[in-house]
């Protein structure tokens, strides 16, 4: 039986040159890019029957125009970049790769908090300016520094990842509410289910784990941030847009926000002028959660899974 023609249009953030895509190479022809410009699309796309996307946007009318097409794999979780309700008219199966990077989101959410709480690499800075050395005391500090057991940590959404940062919240000793669409029957630490105007008012510090939808969008808006405590802090590691950008700007500027820890904004990257690069108290890294190395050889693994299942047959982790 001939081999498939497999394109993939955007590979470079899964695999900068750390791992290998030899799994996937033995299922077919391929052809990998590292990035794809939209007028590129078609193009690279024609005659595959298999094509792997991350941010790389597969539209009705592209869909449309690949007769050859069977198979879309996303390299991600999210997979709005597909015209899911045109793949499924078309017969094309698409695919995602839930939960691979749930530790490794977890983990940066605290990254973000203990940055904006102990300010470790603020004070790193000062001692290699010399502030540590000039100091008459065997200490130096000159920000506050904050203690998180006993506080309270507000969960938006109660996936597996919200799950993964209740655990950890939990082990350093704060309490944990959580909001989500449906209460959570089995927990493994205890949590309080409240709803969300509750969560916000009472939370030391709300993190977001819920998806990206019509509902959602803006979530944390100015009614929102003006319910929460001025020395509360806000971390997003979810999608940007469930934040008013403008809005977390002006309680930030306005001091009524302790601060922001974000890993994700509307615009990535953002334009060299976005407000909160420029923001008081607020941390922004590069929407880097999912991509520890260990995180992007679980993804490399269950893309090619993915694929074999399909080629076998029996499509799995299927979203259309």
């Amino acid at each position: 039986m001939e081999k498939p023609v497999i394109a993939v249009l955007d590979g470079y953030t899964l695999n900068p040159g750390d791992l290998s895509w030899a799994g996937l190479e033995a299922l077919g022809s391929c052809t990998i890019h590292d990035r794809t410009a939209p007028a590129e699309v078609l193009p690279r796309a024609q005659g595959a029957a298999i094509v792997l996307t991350n941010k790389v946007a597969l539209s009705s009318e592209t869909l449309r125009a690949l007769p050859q097409l069977r198979y879309v794999g996303v390299l991600a979780t999210g997979y709005n970049v597909v015209d899911t309700g045109a793949a499924r008219e078309l017969g094309i199966v698409v695919t995602n790769v839930p939960a691979y990077s749930t530790a490794s989101v977890a983990q940066l959410v605290f990254a973000l908090l203990f940055e904006l709480t102990l300010h470790t690499g603020h004070h790193d800075r000062r001692v290699r300016a010399g502030a540590w050395s000039a100091s008459p005391d065997f200490t130096f500090r000159d920000r506050p520094l904050i203690e998180l057991d006993g506080r309270t940590f507000g969960v938006v959404g109660y996936g597996r990842i919200g799950a993964a940062v209740t655990r950890i919240a939990a082990a350093l000793g704060m309490q944990v509410l959580v909001h989500t669409r449906s209460r959570p029957e089995v927990t493994a630490v205890p949590v309080e289910s409240v709803d969300l105007d509750t969560l916000f008012r009472r939370s030391d510090v709300v993190s977001l784990h819920c998806p990206l939808t019509p509902e959602t969008r803006h979530l944390v808006d100015d009614a929102r941030l003006s319910l929460m405590k001025p020395d509360a802090y806000l971390i997003n590691t979810a999608r940007g847009p469930l934040v008013d950008e403008a809005a977390l700007f002006r309680a930030l500027t306005e001091n009524r926000l302790a601060g922001a820890g974000l890993d994700v904004l509307s615009s990535e990257p953002p334009p060299a002028d976005h407000p909160l690069l420029a923001a008081p108290r607020c941390i922004i890294t590069p929407h880097v959660g999912w991509g520890t190395t260990a995180a992007r050889a679980r993804l490399m693994r269950e893309v090619v899974e993915n694929v074999r299942a399909f080629l076998a047959g029996r499509p799995r982790n299927v979203v259309a």
